[in-house]
């Protein structure tokens, strides 16, 4: 399962880096067709599906020029990474912002994304 592993954290890692470069075709690439979002504080699935996340994003990064996250902890676990991501510059916003996102790979694509926010 070594294998498995470390490949779930480059594909993470490579759409981390898509993302602090607000390069919305290769951020996207790492996505599965189906891929799901959910809030892990009530459950609820926020997104559905490729094009329902690049509705999310394609806006976010262009409103975000100075977006940036920073990995303040990671754990790689199986097939799923746990990043404690700390964010600036979303909107243009000069106060940073810490999310917890478990990202689950499968095939080398991310199918599911679980964020933790403060409450």
């Amino acid at each position: 399962m070594m294998g498995q592993e470390s490949n779930a954290e480059k594909i993470v890692q490579a759409n981390l880096d898509a993302y602090n470069a607000h390069d919305i075709e290769l951020f996207m690439s790492f996505f599965s067709d189906d891929v799901a979002m959910y809030n892990f504080n009530d459950g609820k699935q926020t997104a559905k599906g490729i094009k329902e996340i690049r509705a999310i994003y394609e806006p976010y990064f262009k409103a975000s020029p100075n977006l940036h996250s920073t990995i303040l902890k990671r754990t790689v676990f199986d097939n799923k990474v746990i990043d404690h991501e700390s964010i600036t510059g979303a909107r243009g916003n000069k106060e940073a912002f810490e999310i917890v996102l478990i990202y689950e790979v499968e095939n080398d694509l991310i199918v599911k994304m679980t964020a933790i926010r403060n409450r």
